[in-house]
């Protein structure tokens, strides 16, 4: 056994480093915007300008601050740092999806292979994006992780670090509430001003203000043009692409992301009984990220790793049809490949919002467990 998985890491290190060598470095297009960002950071330049075009920087000037060592590296050195740690924290990605089940009845191998298998074209793209979402994962999953294991103050030190990667952590906050735990609250209230505060000490108060508010705008004026991207999953990208842009549109996006936050509560209200209800919830709400998210592009759907282990280890719990329509949505993310399909069919794939279909169907799953009392 040792030695099996020694020539399988041996396997995907030298796969990785091919990988990098002959297609990622010369790509990692949004690699480049944070580098670009902690560059200006560490020089107190403006961050969100508009002459950037397509790859303006839009993420929160903390994240800014905080990525300031990377941008002290050349391009090329920060490139491949990057992708190095991003296959070290997506190996830990996958393995923590597993660590966090309440109950294991499948063994570790079939519930890695099936996470792969079903997000593997996720993390592929993330990777030559040079994305940060497997960090932000990583971060809300070793909280949950911290939960089950009783270290509420460090569970909530990393989920006030998954804003500062990404806006859309503050899903995690109104759950924090309702825990009503102390220790996660206090330390997730600490951290976050600490961590607003980053960018007062080379920004000043004045300049910080000025760039949250640059930061909005950008945010705002940027994301209508992406609704009706291909590879935007969200629900919102999913009625403009169905109905076109307008207020039917919005009204529906509406009434959808206000359904899926009533499906979360109510796994949130059936949790009374069960050992560790922390893994299916917070499961379930990375899972409804990039849904919610305006942002929502497909490979941020590798947030739903944990949810995905989740639902192989208890599909079997499921009423039949239920189940075979989870299979049936889990294999039509997966293997939905562009190589393979080609760029028409899977211009026509992407336009029908099939993978928000799919990605709906293992929320109503996960909720069906949850009130079945399974997890």
């Amino acid at each position: 056994m040792t030695r099996a998985r020694v020539l399988i890491a041996a396997i995907v290190l030298v796969a990785a480093i091919a990988s990098f060598a002959l297609r990622v470095s010369t790509s990692m297009a949004d690699f480049e915007v944070y580098w670009r960002g902690a560059v200006r950071a560490a020089a107190a330049e403006p961050l969100y300008r508009a002459d950037d075009g397509h790859f303006q920087f839009k993420y929160l000037p903390a994240f800014a601050v905080l990525t300031i060592p990377l941008g002290f590296l050349s391009l090329p050195v920060a490139k491949a740092v990057w992708f190095a740690l991003s296959i070290a924290l997506l190996s830990v990605l996958v393995w923590l999806s597993v660590e966090l089940l309440p109950a294991r009845q499948k063994s570790k191998g079939l519930l890695i292979a099936i996470v792969i298998l079903v997000l593997g074209k996720f993390f592929a793209h993330e990777l030559e994006l040079g994305q940060v979402n497997i960090l932000f994962a990583v971060l809300a999953a070793a909280a949950l992780l911290a939960m089950k294991h009783g270290g509420e103050t460090l569970a909530g030190v990393l989920i006030a670090f998954t804003i500062a990667i990404k806006p859309y952590g503050v899903l995690f906050v109104p759950w924090l509430i309702a825990r009503r735990k102390g220790a996660s609250l206090l330390s997730f209230c600490l951290v976050s001003v600490v961590i607003a505060m980053l960018p007062v000490g080379i920004y000043g108060l004045d300049g910080t203000t000025a760039l949250n508010r640059a930061w909005w705008n950008t945010v705002r004026e940027t994301t209508p043009a992406n609704l009706a991207n291909p590879d935007n999953v969200s629900f919102a990208g999913m009625w403009v692409k169905w109905l076109g842009a307008g207020a039917l549109a919005t009204t529906l996006t509406a009434f959808t992301a206000l359904g899926a936050l009533a499906a979360a509560a109510l796994a949130y209200l059936r949790r009374r009984g069960l050992a560790f209800p922390e893994a299916l919830e917070g499961s379930l709400l990375l899972l409804l990220v990039p849904l919610l998210s305006p942002q929502g592009w497909d490979y941020v759907l590798l947030l739903a790793a944990p949810a995905v282990a989740l639902l192989a280890n208890d599909a079997d719990r499921l009423p039949p049809w239920l189940r075979a329509t989870t299979i049936v949505a889990a294999l039509t993310m997966g293997l939905s490949l562009f190589d393979v399909m080609g760029r028409r069919a899977y211009g026509v794939f992407m336009g029908l919002a099939v993978i928000s279909i799919c990605a709906s169907v293992l929320i109503t799953a996960l909720c069906a467990l949850r009130v079945q009392k399974v997890a």
